[in-house]
C-alpha cells in the first residue's frame, strides 16, 4: 500500500472515530425533583452533582435532572423512586417530617445547628451515617447532594422586633415553624405553594412570608411587595437535600463507581455551600442598598426563638415514642453543644 493509501485509511479511520455512536454510561439516573428548574436548588445541588458526577467517572455515570412536576408531582419524589417509576430522586427530609419525625432533625429545625455545625456533624460526627441507616431502614440509598446557608427570617409588609409583633401575625410558612409560630408566639402560620407566595404577599393576604435564603428568595421578587426583610432565619438555621435510589438501585451500580459517585455527592455539597454564602452575601448587599429596612432581630429574641423551637423538637421526641428518634437527637445536641464550647478558637470577621 503506497503513502498516499495509508494516509487515506488514517484519515477515514479517525473520521469513522469522530462519528461513532458514543458509548452508553454505566449507570443511567433520571432524577426528578421537588423543587422547579432553574431554581437555586436545582442548578446549586443536583445539576451540579450531575457534573460532578460526570467528570469524576469520565463518563460512566449520567444524572439526568427532571424538574417538579415533569415526571412526578413535587411531593412525591420518595415514593416515585421506592415505586421504581424512576432509578433515583432528589429532596429534602424537610417534606418527610409529617410522615417521620425524625426527618426534622435532618431538614433542620428551630434553634438547631447553623450550616458551620451541621456540615461537620453530617461528614465528621456520624450524621451521614445516621440518616443511612434510616433510609436503609425505608429500602433507599442516600446520597446527600446539598447543605444550604441560613434563610431569611421573613419579607414582611409590617416591622418584627420582637414576640410582641407576632401575635396574631398572618405568616406565610410551613412544616415545624408554623408549629412553633402558632404554639408559642399566636401568629396565624398561614400555608401555600411557592408559586402563589409572591402574589399573597404583594396583595397583602399575609403580613409576612419566608421562603429560603437571601439569594434564592431575590430572584422570587419578595424584596419587591415588602418593606422589612428580617434577620437572622433562626427558624432555618441550615438544610439538607438529597439523592435516593433504593438499595437494589445502588447495589447494581459496579463497585468502582460507587466511591466516585459518594465523591461527586461529597464535593457537591461543600461546592455548594460555599455558592450560597457568596450569592447570599451579594444578595445582602443589593437589599441594604435598595429600598427595603433589613431588620436584625435582638440577640435576646433570637435566642428566646431558638429555645422555643427546641422545646417543639423536645415535644415532637417525647410525642413520636420512638427510641431511635431520642437517640438520635441526643447525639445532635452533644454535637451541638461541643461546637459551642469548644469554637471559641476560631477568628470569625
Amino acid at each position: 500500500m503506497n503513502n498516499k493509501a495509508l494516509s487515506a485509511a488514517a484519515i477515514g479511520s479517525l473520521v469513522m472515530g469522530l462519528v461513532a455512536p458514543a458509548l452508553a454510561a454505566d449507570v443511567e439516573w433520571k432524577v426528578p425533583t421537588s423543587v422547579p428548574a432553574g431554581s437555586p436548588f436545582y442548578e446549586n445541588f443536583l445539576e451540579r452533582f450531575a457534573d460532578n458526577a460526570d467528570t469524576l467517572s469520565q463518563g460512566r455515570v449520567e444524572i439526568k435532572p427532571f424538574g417538579a412536576g415533569v415526571i412526578v408531582p413535587a411531593l412525591q419524589v420518595y415514593e416515585a423512586v421506592l415505586e421504581g417509576t424512576v432509578e433515583a430522586g432528589h429532596s429534602t427530609p424537610s417534606y418527610l417530617v409529617n410522615q417521620k419525625p425524625i426527618n426534622a432533625i435532618f431538614a433542620g429545625f428551630p434553634g438547631g445547628m447553623g450550616p458551620e455545625t451541621y456540615i461537620n456533624w453530617i461528614y465528621e460526627g456520624g450524621g451521614q451515617e445516621a440518616l443511612q441507616e434510616l433510609r436503609a431502614s425505608e429500602g433507599l440509598h442516600s446520597l446527600i447532594v446539598g447543605i444550604g446557608s441560613t434563610e431569611v427570617f421573613a419579607h414582611a409588609n409590617v416591622r418584627i422586633d420582637g414576640a410582641d409583633d407576632l401575635e396574631g401575625l398572618k405568616y406565610r410558612t410551613s412544616g415545624p415553624w408554623a408549629e412553633v409560630m402558632r404554639e408559642y408566639y399566636g401568629a396565624v402560620p398561614t400555608v401555600v405553594p411557592p408559586g402563589d407566595t409572591y402574589t399573597l404577599l404583594q396583595r397583602k393576604g399575609v403580613d409576612a412570608v419566608e421562603w429560603a435564603t437571601p439569594s434564592s428568595n431575590q430572584p422570587e421578587g419578595f424584596h419587591e411587595a415588602a418593606k422589612y426583610i428580617v434577620v437572622p432565619g433562626v427558624h432555618q438555621p441550615t438544610f439538607l437535600w438529597e439523592v435516593v435510589v433504593t438499595e437494589d438501585t445502588w447495589a447494581a451500580v459496579p463497585d468502582d463507581l460507587k466511591p466516585l459517585i459518594e465523591a461527586a455527592a461529597k464535593l457537591t455539597t461543600y461546592e455548594g455551600l460555599s455558592q450560597f454564602y457568596h450569592q447570599d452575601m451579594l444578595a445582602m448587599e443589593a437589599y441594604r442598598s435598595g429600598r427595603n429596612e433589613v431588620v436584625s432581630l435582638d440577640p435576646e429574641f433570637v435566642e428566646d426563638l431558638a429555645q422555643s423551637g427546641r422545646a417543639w423538637m423536645e415535644a415532637t421526641v417525647e410525642a413520636s415514642d420512638d427510641p431511635a428518634m431520642q437517640a438520635l437527637l441526643e447525639d445532635y445536641r452533644t454535637y451541638q453543644q461541643r461546637w459551642s464550647e469548644q469554637n471559641d478558637y476560631l477568628i470569625r470577621d
